[in-house]
This record gives C-alpha cells, sequence and structure tokens, in this order.
C-alpha cells in the first residue's frame, strides 16, 4: 500500500509539474497577461493533478511495476493523460466557458505529462537492467572482452534472443558477453539487437563460424535457443567444430530440469550433452497433464539410482510431489540422487530407502510405512549380455523382484503402478528380454485381479547415455582415439534421450488417469509404448559421434565391425504380431492383444524362482522360453484362470 501511495504522489507531482511549466511556456510574449490569471489558474492546476492520479488509480494503472514498464504501459500512460486533459477542458468548460484556460497550455500539458510519467518509468526500467552504461561512449577497443566475462555466440530466433538479452542484463551474476546472433531469418541480418550484432543466417553458418573463431573477440560458448538436432542448417560438422574450439554448448534450461536452492531459481543455461545432439527431435508435450497427476502426490522409485529410475525422481520433484520415497540396491547410486534431489529441491520431503526388491517382506514392510500414491518400478537387470550370461539373476530380479515390487504396492493401497519395459520384450531372442516379457505377463496378471491399485506397462526402446548404452562406450573410444567397435554394419536400434522418455512415460501414466478405470478388458490395455521414431543404424550413430568430436570418420576415427553377441538381434520392434496399436496422445501408443492370453500363475512363478535358486542356467532357460510359449499359443491353455485363488496372496511374499 506505501508503495501504491508513493507512485500515487509521484504521479501528482508530474502532473502538477506538467500544468505548470506548460503554462510558463505559453506565456512567452504575453507575460503580463497570463501573470494576471496566475491565481485563478491554481485551482485548475490542483483540479489536473486530481484528475490525473484518478485516472490511474480508476484504471490500476498505479499498481504495474516500474523496473517492468513494457509498451503496454506506455500505452496506458497516453490513454491516462488524454483522458484527464479531455476531462479537465469538459469540466472547465462547464463552469466557465473555459474562458481563462490557453488551448496551447492545455496541449503543452498533454505532451509534458505524458513525458515525465513515461520518462520516470523508463529510467526506472533502465536502472534495473543496468542500460544506462549504454549513454556512455565505448572506452577501449569494442571487440576486447573483460576477464571475467566470455563471449557467447546466440544461435536462434531474434525475438527469443532479445528476450534472453534483456534477462541477461538484468542478472548480476551473468558471465557471458554476446559477441553476435546467427538468426534463423535471412531478413534479419546485419541488424543490432542490444548491442548484438546479427552477423547472418543458418545458411550461412560456416562462414560466421569462419570468422568468428579465427577472429576476436574470443569464442567461448554457444547458446542454441533452437533444437540444434532438429534445425536445418546445423550439422554435426558446425557442432564438431565448436567442440573442437572447446567452446561449450549450452541451451535454456526445460521446466523439469528448474529447481530451487535457497529459495533462487538454478542457473537457467545447462550444457547441451552429446545425447541430446544424437537424438531426434523432441516430442513437444503439455506439462499440465504431467503436473496433474504428479503434484501432491506420495511416490515411491524403484530402481531410483538407475539412468531411468533417477530421472523419474529428477522430474517427479520438479513436478511439485508431495513426497518421494527413492528405492535401490545400489549404495552408492541412492547416495548420489538423494544428495542431488537435497541440493535442487531442498523443501521436498524425501527417503532414501536401501532395499533389495528380491526380498519380498521388506519391500512390503517399506511400501506400507512410506504409502505411496503412485509406484514407479524401473529397477531391473538390463545388460543384454550379462543377463545372458546370468539368467537365474535376471529371473528373481526382472520376474520375481517385479511381482514382489506388485504386491507390495496393492499391500500399501497404491492408486497407481508403472512397470517400465523393453522394446527388446518384443519376441525376445535374449534372457533378458524373455524375463521382461514375462515381467510385463505378472503386471498383466495383477491387473485381472480386484484391487484399489491400477497397473499399467510402459515400453520403449534405447535410451542414449544410459547406464551400459552404446554411446558413453563410443565416447570414450572416441576420445581414446579409436578403433570405434560397431557389432554389425546393418543393425539398428530405437533411440531417444533419457528425460524425453521419461516425460512421454509420465504422459503416458496421466492419459492412462484420464480413463474411469484401467483394468484389463475395459477401454485401456494397460500397456503402452513410446513412439520412438525411426529406428536409427549403429553405424550411423558412431560415424554422427565422431563428427561431433570435430574427427573424420574412418581417417581419423576407424570404426571395426565385432560381430552380433549372443541373444543380439539386428532390428527390434515395439508391438509383436499378436499385438495391435492405436495412438492415444502426442508420443504414446496405446497396445491391446489380438486375442487373450493366459498370464503367469502363482504356482508358475514359484516353481521358476525354486529353479533360478538352485542357480541352474540352462534349466532356468529352458523354462523361461517355456512359458513364454505358453503365452504366445493360449489354446493349449486351461482357460483364463492366472492366479491359484486357493492361496493367499501373502503366501507367496512369505515364500
Amino acid at each position: 500500500m506505501s508503495m501504491r501511495l508513493a507512485k500515487n504522489a509521484a504521479r501528482g507531482c508530474f502532473a502538477l509539474l506538467a500544468f505548470a511549466l506548460a503554462y510558463a511556456l505559453t506565456a512567452v510574449g504575453e507575460i503580463e497577461t497570463h501573470l494576471a490569471l496566475l491565481a485563478p489558474m491554481l485551482p485548475v492546476a490542483g483540479l489536473y493533478t486530481l484528475i490525473a492520479v484518478g485516472m490511474d488509480v480508476a484504471f490500476r494503472t498505479d499498481r504495474s511495476a516500474w523496473r517492468f514498464t513494457s509498451l503496454a504501459d506506455v500505452i496506458a500512460i497516453l490513454r491516462n493523460s488524454t483522458l484527464a486533459a479531455l476531462t479537465l477542458l469538459l469540466l472547465v468548460f462547464i463552469f466557465e466557458r473555459a474562458i481563462r484556460l490557453p488551448r496551447s497550455t492545455l496541449v503543452m500539458t498533454w505532451l509534458l505529462d505524458i513525458g515525465f510519467v513515461t520518462g520516470a518509468r523508463l529510467i526506472r526500467r533502465a536502472l534495473h537492467e543496468r542500460s544506462l552504461g549504454g549513454l556512455l561512449p565505448p572506452i577501449g577497443h569494442a571487440a576486447e572482452l573483460p576477464h571475467d566475462r566470455q563471449g557467447l555466440l546466440i544461435i536462434g530466433g531474434v525475438d527469443e534472443a532479445e528476450a534472453f538479452l534483456r534477462a541477461q542484463a538484468k542478472d548480476r551474476e551473468s558471465r557471458f558477453s554476446p559477441i553476435g546472433i546467427v538468426a534463423l531469418a535471412a531478413g534479419d541480418a546485419g541488424r543490432e539487437v542490444r548491442g548484438a550484432p546479427v552477423l547472418g543466417d543458418l545458411t550461412g553458418l560456416s562462414d560466421i563460424l569462419d570468422r568468428v573463431l579465427a577472429g576476436s573477440p574470443r569464442l567461448d560458448a554457444a547458446l542454441f535457443l533452437c533444437d540444434p538436432a532438429s534445425t536445418p542448417g546445423v550439422t554435426a560438422e558446425h557442432l564438431g567444430r565448436l567442440k573442437a574450439a572447446r567452446a561449450h554448448l549450452l541451451r535454456p534450461s526445460r521446466i523439469t530440469e528448474l529447481g530451487e536452492a535457497d529459495g533462487e531459481a538454478r542457473s537457467a543455461l545447462v550444457s547441451i550433452s552429446v545425447e541430446e545432439l544424437l537424438a531426434r527431435p523432441t516430442v513437444r508435450l503439455d506439462a499440465t497433464e504431467i503436473r496433474k497427476l504428479v503434484s501432491g502426490q506420495r511416490v515411491l522409485v524403484t530402481g531410483a539410482g538407475g539412468s531411468i529410475g533417477s530421472e523419474i525422481c529428477r522430474q517427479v520433484a520438479a513436478l511439485g510431489c508431495a513426497h518421494l520415497s527413492m528405492l535401490d540396491a545400489s549404495e552408492f547410486a541412492l547416495f548420489n540422487i538423494h544428495r542431488e534431489l537435497g541440493d535442487a529441491h531442498p523443501r521436498l520431503e524425501r527417503r532414501d530407502i536401501l532395499c533389495d526388491i528380491r526380498n519380498a517382506e521388506r519391500l512390503r514392510a517399506w511400501a506400507v510405512a512410506e504409502k505411496p500414491d503412485i509406484v514407479f518400478h524401473a529397477a531391473a537387470l538390463k545388460h543384454v549380455t550379462l543377463v545372458e550370461n546370468h539368467p537365474c539373476e535376471g529371473v528373481l530380479t526382472n520376474i520375481v523382484g517385479t511381482w514382489n515390487v506388485a504386491e507390495a504396492a496393492r499391500a500399501a493401497g497404491a492408486r497407481r503402478m508403472v512397470f517400465i519395459s523393453t522394446d527388446k520384450a518384443v519376441e525376445p531372442s535374449c534372457v533378458m528380454g524373455a524375463t521382461k516379457r514375462l515381467a510385463e505377463t505378472v503386471v498383466q496378471t495383477h491387473r485381472e485381479r480386484a484391487s484399489r491399485t491400477r497397473f499399467s506397462v510402459v515400453r520403449f526402446g534405447n535410451v542414449l547415455g544410459s547406464a551400459g548404452s552404446v554411446v558413453p562406450i563410443f565416447k570414450s573410444q572416441i576420445e581414446r582415439g579409436g578403433p570405434v567397435t560397431v557389432t554389425h554394419p546393418d543393425v539398428e536400434r530405437f533411440f531417444m534421450t533419457i528425460p524425453e522418455a521419461v516425460q512421454l512415460v509420465l504422459h503416458a501414466v496421466a492419459k492412462c488417469e484420464q480413463a474411469p478405470d484401467g483394468r484389463a478388458g475395459e477401454d485401456r490395455s494397460g500397456v503402452y509404448v513410446l513412439d520412438m521414431g525411426k529406428p536409427v543404424k549403429i553405424l550411423d550413430l558412431a560415424r554422427r559421434m565422431i563428427e561431433l568430436h570435430g574427427h573424420v570418420p574412418g581417417r581419423d576415427v576407424p570404426i571395426v565391425f565385432t560381430g552380433l553377441k549372443p541373444g543380439e538381434k539386428l532390428t527390434e520392434s515395439l508391438v509383436d504380431e499378436s499385438e495391435m496399436a492405436r495412438p492415444c496422445g502426442p508420443g504414446v501408443i496405446e497396445v491391446t492383444q489380438r486375442r487373450p492370453t493366459p498370464g503367469l500363475t502363482w504356482t508358475q512363478l514359484l516353481s521358476l524362482e525354486a529353479i533360478a535358486r538352485r542357480g541352474d542356467p540352462d534349466d532356468v532357460r529352458a523354462s523361461i522360453f517355456e512359458l513364454l510359449d505358453r503365452a504366445r499359443d493360449p489354446l493349449g491353455a486351461p482357460g483364463r484362470r492366472t492366479w491359484d485363488d486357493d492361496r493367499p496372496a501373502a503366501a507367496f511374499a512369505a515364500q
């Protein structure tokens, strides 16, 4: 309130000063006449002051912050001053036919009033944005940067560049000085935006980089306001040249990457990872539905220290979950994600749970104690070769562990359990894929039982940069000078970045939440597939990575082929022949079975667990694929019985 009173007082002073100065200026040549009318004009000046302040109050202009003055505020000032002048003229005309008020005084008052108010607001904004330094002539050589500043090349639309530079001007801790802008449109070349020259457009990016990298000031960072992976004109060669020149590649942070520490927003710029440069164009999603799914909810994430699990934790924390329970069997991974979220979201209630999902009793106890609303099950053994060599471990973690998590979610009364699956579960040729497909069957089995908990599966392909993925391996090989090893020249895989995959997982679950019920047999199948786009050849991926490091494939870094590994296929699929797919939202596909298939009975699971615990890899491998064959051919299965009703669910947890 005190601030508004101060603004109204200042507004009154400007109006009174404008009227007095206008009257004095229009008195030139008629000083004696105007001096005689000076006393009668004092009430008129006071009346104009009251009208001007009243207009600001009536139109709520006095509520706007001067330091954020915009064109809309200037238009409002013009409107208020015009109405104030016309109102004064009308009142003076009614009372005395406006005989003693010179028309030139009224016009001059209108102009001066607008100038005083607008000027004061613009000076306040200039002080806030530290823009008054532009009034002074440049000192020294314009191409020289202060020692504590980094030269920044901005690539993107001129409007976005102006908004960024305006925000940077207000940031007292900014370490960047713009040296130029590469615009998206050719017509912007030659202009200046807040002192930064527009060097050209993307069609001439190579020439611009030649000039910038060879000249002065130095280039320390390149900010991409557009997506470099999907912007025409930006090639791997351009990005490789920037990285070879040791320039940092930056982009604005996304909503799920913003956090708070000590009440202040984290940096709005983040480094672009190699994974993002390799990815396909990302799907743009409305965060409103995802926020509604997570905001205010208690969330439990298994495998919270892994690549997917940790990203789920980051995104649900950024979307405002009420409580986050992070469960993992790896002490170091759990410690890292717990500390990271503690720094990024100090006000978030969270708990780290060191627990193995194979231990049904402890898992159930933790779930009941945490009382989650949503359970994301990302814990799994996912490395194809390792699970192929250790099939018993794959069964105990991927199949039995999934059953334990489902039972724990039911016991805790969770509203939703989401199982993270893989494209290798489709027509599996490896043990890892087979265990994940049987884990999907476990989730489908629980869907058919009457329960408050709704179960769903989200299936997607490879993620760039995950633990054990091909990208970190290639990166390490390139940094050593090669060779880069590829299994086969024709092998191809689906790829997306970890943040995009998790965002689509949350989006798929949010879509499912909109249905009245998520149980099988109704309008929702419970199995969702992320639209991964077109598969990417691993050979092309290797070549692009070499180029992104500023090298020439085959010349600077050789590529050698090692042959397919056991259980590895040339291509993967997200849907098999027994399934039908239909889009149900941007980037999300719903999968339904063409015909009913049998689930996994409690007896079958108990038998498979006993075989796995005996440690016979050949026996457990045969049992896995035998169960898969039964699931594929329901004709020999006795009905749709998926649960031994004479045995309570708790009996399995006690085994």
